[in-house]
């Protein structure tokens, strides 16, 4: 699907959701490899909730996304990282 065809209009505000097992450095390491793709990512766009029991970790990350293959490129980087479990 190119950008003419995809629903979102470029350049636009989109969050990224990220899951994975809780630890101390998960919240680090997904800026880390969302700021590999986005060249700023502003104050307050980050932000991460544990689970109930604290076994998992939620983590958002508002970006502006300027085209289809850059949040291609974001979601095939995080899915291919062995702690995150799932990401939206």
């Amino acid at each position: 699907m190119s950008d003419t065809e995809s629903l979102l209009e470029f350049p636009c505000q989109f969050p990224i959701k990220v899951m994975g097992k809780s630890h101390a450095d998960f919240d680090a390491m997904v800026v880390e490899v969302v700021r590999r793709h986005v060249d700023d990512i502003s104050e307050g766009a980050v932000t991460s909730r544990p689970s109930k029991a604290g076994n998992y970790t939620a983590v958002t990350v508002v970006i502006e996304a300027t085209s289809r293959a850059q949040l291609d490129a974001i979601y095939m980087e995080l899915t291919a990282c062995p702690e995150v479990l799932m990401a939206l």
